[in-house]
């Protein structure tokens, strides 16, 4: 492309690591969008070449999603990068038809969400979030009344086995867990790889005595887990999620723990981010609550940061990225990219 090719970010949060890769790239040039600040965020972005927005949907303004009416008012866009795995902020079918490529950060996190969904299983399992909130208000209740169970030889059922699953299904037979997964993506022998028996989602359900979400949301998977599903849990099962909200079913879990069918649950992703302090989820001590901060981590954050600087770089070089959410659109974004180059 003539002249230098901008990458434009927001002025959320991010990792220093992302500038500084990009600042060694001397045809780069790096644009900063205010998300409060309409007049001056359209000047930065009607000219950008790459837009690299936040995978938060709940933290940036509805105006600064990429949709049909951003990808108008932005002719120069080639590539939309999001700064994590998910990408619920990007309207993924529009930039195929606009020929925009799409790419995440899909493994980046993945150490840090594994170790949380493990720190929520035994949170949850041993009433450590119970006992904690008791011991900062009682005194003279037995220890017998915070007394939770072991998960070593449970089962831990995993719905999905991508980066995230295949870490703790390691992490789950460490602790001595039989694991089992169902991923409809994956050949069984693939399954067996990663570290755990295949079964079927239902299979799942009825042998899990833990059951953890480590699936995309799309429209495959919204509700996935509703009413029916939980029903289908081994009374005391205890449900986790740090996948993505609106994959399990809100309110059905609300129900299920309210019946005393489930034994607990660890949520960290939610249908709004935060969850509304008076959400019925939050006032159940059997219910361990974080605020979507599974791969929140210095270490997430810094990685995430550095490989996606480094794969807008690539793709500015003409390099095919490794984490292309609509290889499709690869034909279609040459012959545009060409055109813009020329």
């Amino acid at each position: 492309m003539p002249g230098p090719q901008k990458v434009v970010r927001t002025d959320l949060w991010i990792d220093a690591a992302f500038d500084q890769r990009l600042a060694r790239e001397p045809q780069i040039a790096l644009g900063i969008l205010p998300v409060r600040d309409a007049a001056a965020g359209w000047r930065q972005l009607e000219s950008a070449d790459v837009y690299h927005v936040t995978a938060a949907k709940d933290e940036l303004p509805r105006e600064w999603f990429v949709t049909p009416a951003l990808l108008a008012r932005c002719p120069h866009l080639v590539c939309v990068s999001t700064s994590g795995a998910g990408y619920d902020t990007v309207d993924v079918p529009a930039c195929t038809a606009a020929g925009i490529a799409v790419v995440n950060q899909t493994g980046g996190n993945a150490i840090s969400v594994a170790e949380h969904t493990l720190g929520l299983m035994l949170g949850v399992s041993r009433r450590m979030s119970e006992c904690d909130r008791r011991m900062r208000q009682e005194r003279g209740f037995p220890r017998e009344e915070v007394m939770g169970h072991e998960i070593h030889g449970k089962t831990l059922g995993l719905v999905g086995i991508g980066n995230i699953g295949t870490r703790v299904a390691a992490l789950g037979r460490a602790f001595g867990m039989e694991v089992i997964a169902s991923d409809p993506l994956l050949a069984a022998e693939e399954v067996r790889r990663r570290g755990a028996s295949p079964v079927s989602l239902e299979q799942l359900l009825a042998q899990a005595d833990f059951v953890s979400l480590h699936c995309p949301r799309d429209s495959t998977t919204l509700k996935m887990i509703d009413a029916g599903a939980f029903a289908r849990l081994k009374r005391g099962a205890i449900f986790v999620s740090t996948a993505r909200g609106g994959i399990h079913d809100e309110q059905a879990l609300v129900v299920a723990l309210q019946s005393g069918h489930l034994g607990g649950a660890g949520i960290d992703v939610w249908d709004v981010e935060p969850p509304p302090l008076d959400h019925p989820l939050l006032q159940m001590p059997n219910v361990f609550a974080t605020y979507h901060t599974a791969g929140v981590t210095h270490e997430a954050r810094r990685a995430i940061a550095a490989m996606s600087a480094e794969q807008i770089a690539a793709v500015l070089a003409g390099g095919r990225p490794p984490r292309l959410v609509n290889p499709e659109v690869w034909p279609a974004f040459e012959k545009r990219r060409a055109a813009l180059v020329s």
